[in-house]
C-alpha cells in the first residue's frame, strides 16, 4: 500500500524507516520531509499544517493510508480531514488530540479520573498568576497551555524567576495563543520515564520505555530542547512499576477519553515521574516522541503498518506488539547555539551505517544533491546492541564519524541509566 507521512524530522525518517522494511509498503511519500530522508521517501513541499494541501495530495495520488506525527496538524484536525476524504489514518482526531494541545484539559482529566499527577492551579489572569506564586513554594513549574514545540514547560526557583516567566507566557506571549492560559504546578522530583503506547480505544499496548535527555549541556545543564538523545529501555522502569502504570495510570487514561467521547486512537505518549509517592503523569502527548522514537522503533520486530491498520481498526492485540531484547541509544548532533542562535548551511558528511546502526535525519535539505544543515537538531546517530553499554558505545562511534561545521553533541548520553543499572 502507498502511504503517506505527515511531518519532516528525526522522528519521521525513524517511522519511514520503520515502515518501509514491512511487506505492506508500496510508494511512501513525506509531505514535507527532509534532504535526509529524501533517501528513504519522496519528498513532497507540502507543510505539515497544510492540512488542505496534504489531503489534495492525498487525493491525486490515492494514497492507500497516512501517518499523521507531529502535534500541530493532529491538533488541527489532520486526521479527520483526511479521513473525511476517504483517506484511512494512523492518528488521533482533532477532539482526542487536546490531550496535549491543552495542558489544561489533560489536568482536568487527570483530576476528575484519579489519575496521578502532580497539584496544580490555572490562571487566565497575569495578576493572579503572580499573586498565587508570591505564597507558592519553589522550585514550582509554570505551564503554557498549548502547544509551543516542547518549550512551555519552566522550572523557576524563586518569585522574580516566576513573575518573569509570567510576564513572557502570558503578557508577552512568546508562545502566542499558547500562553493566554498557564498552569503552576507542583514541582516533582524523581527519575523521569517516556513511555509511547500503542491504543486502539480499548486496548494499550506499552512500547519499550525510554530516557530522554532534554538539557543542551552535559550533566543536564543549559537550555531546555526538544531532545539531545535518548536511551531505551529506562532501566528505572521495572515490571512491578510497568504494572502499577497500566492499573493507575494507562488504562484509566483511554477509559477516562472514552467516557468523554474522545475516543483515542494512535500513539499515546506517557511522560512520566517515579516519585516517593509512585508515579504520576507530567505530562501526555498525542502522537510519538522525538527522540524517543528513534530509540524504540529500531528495537520493534513486529511489522509496523499492521499494528497501526489495527490501531485504526480497533483489533489492537498485545500479542501483535513485539520487541527484541537488549538496548538502544540515540546521540543527537545539533547546530553549535541550539536552542537560541545558531547558523545553518553546512555539508553533512556521513557514513554508510553498519548493521544494528542507523542515521536519522531532522534539519537537512538537500541543495544541488549535497546534504546542508538547515536546523538546531540536525540528525540522530542510533545504535542497538545487547547491553545498553555497547549501544551507546557504537551510537557514539558513529556520530564521531559524522562531519559538519558547528557540529554539537552532549557526551554524557545514557550515563544516569548506566549509573541506574549499575546500582540495581
Amino acid at each position: 500500500m502507498d502511504i503517506l507521512v505527515v511531518g519532516g524530522g528525526g522522528r519521521e525518517h525513524a517511522v519511514i524507516k520503520a515502515l518501509n522494511k514491512s511487506r505492506r509498503a508500496g510508494k511512501i511519500y513525506a509531505l514535507p520531509g527532509n534532504g535526509g530522508i529524501a533517501k528513504d521517501a519522496e519528498c513532497i513541499p507540502v507543510k505539515a499544517t497544510d492540512i488542505d494541501g496534504i489531503v489534495a495530495f492525498a487525493r491525486e495520488r490515492e494514497v492507500d493510508f497516512a501517518v499523521v506525527t507531529p502535534d500541530d496538524p493532529l491538533c488541527m484536525g489532520c486526521v479527520d480531514a483526511l479521513e473525511a476524504a476517504g483517506v484511512p489514518c494512523f492518528g488521533p482526531t482533532k477532539n482526542a488530540a487536546v490531550i496535549e494541545g491543552s495542558k489544561v484539559f489533560s489536568k482536568n482529566l487527570m483530576k476528575k479520573y484519579g489519575i496521578p499527577t502532580a497539584a496544580s492551579e490555572v490562571f487566565t489572569d497575569p495578576a493572579a498568576a503572580v499573586a498565587y506564586l508570591e505564597r507558592a513554594s519553589y522550585p514550582t513549574v509554570i505551564k503554557a497551555d498549548g502547544l509551543a514545540l516542547g518549550k512551555g514547560a519552566v522550572i523557576v526557583n524563586d518569585f522574580d524567576e516566576a513573575k518573569k516567566t509570567i510576564r513572557e507566557m502570558m503578557v508577552e506571549k512568546v508562545f502566542g495563543a499558547s500562553g493566554e492560559r498557564v498552569l503552576v504546578e507542583e514541582f516533582l522530583t524523581g527519575p523521569e520515564v517516556s513511555v509511547l503506547s500503542f491504543t486502539d480505544g480499548k486496548t494499550i499496548v506499552p512500547m519499550v520505555s525510554s530516557m530522554d535527555h532534554k538539557r543542551a549541556k552535559d550533566n543536564d545543564e543549559g537550555l531546555n530542547t526538544g531532545g539531545m538523545g535518548t536511551v531505551a529501555p529506562n532501566p528505572y522502569y521495572t515490571e512491578e512499576i510497568a504494572a502499577e502504570c497500566m492499573e493507575k495510570i494507562f488504562l484509566p487514561t483511554v477509559r477516562a477519553m472514552n467516557a468523554e467521547g474522545r475516543t483515542f486512537k494512535g500513539c499515546l505518549y506517557f511522560g512520566l515521574m517515579l516519585t516517593k509517592d509512585g508515579p504520576k503523569v507530567i505530562e501526555y502527548n498525542c502522537r510519538f516522541g522525538d527522540p524517543e522514537t528513534q530509540v524504540v522503533l529500531p528495537l520493534l520486530t513486529s511489522d509496523l503498518p499492521e499494528i497501526m491498520l489495527a490501531v485504526r481498526g480497533g483489533t489492537l492485540a498485545a500479542d501483535m506488539v513485539r520487541f527484541k531484547k537488549g538496548a538502544s541509544c540515540c546521540v543527537v548532533l545539533a547546530s553549535d547555539g541550539y536552542p537560541k542562535h545558531y547558523e545553518t548551511g553546512f555539508p553533512i558528511t556521513m557514513p554508510e551505517p553498519g548493521a544494528g546502526e542507523d542515521i536519522y535525519v531532522a534539519g537537512a535539505k538537500l541543495q544541488d544533491g549535497e546534504l546542508l544543515t538547515s536546523g538546531g537538531r540536525v540528525l540522530g546517530a542510533v545504535a542497538t546492541a545487547d547491553t545498553l553499554e555497547e549501544a551507546i558505545g557504537r551510537a557514539y562511534a558513529l556520530a564521531d564519524r559524522i562531519h559538519f561545521e558547528n557540529a554539537y553533541m552532549r557526551r554524557d548520553i545514557g550515563k544516569r541509566a548506566l549509573a541506574a543499572l549499575k546500582a540495581q
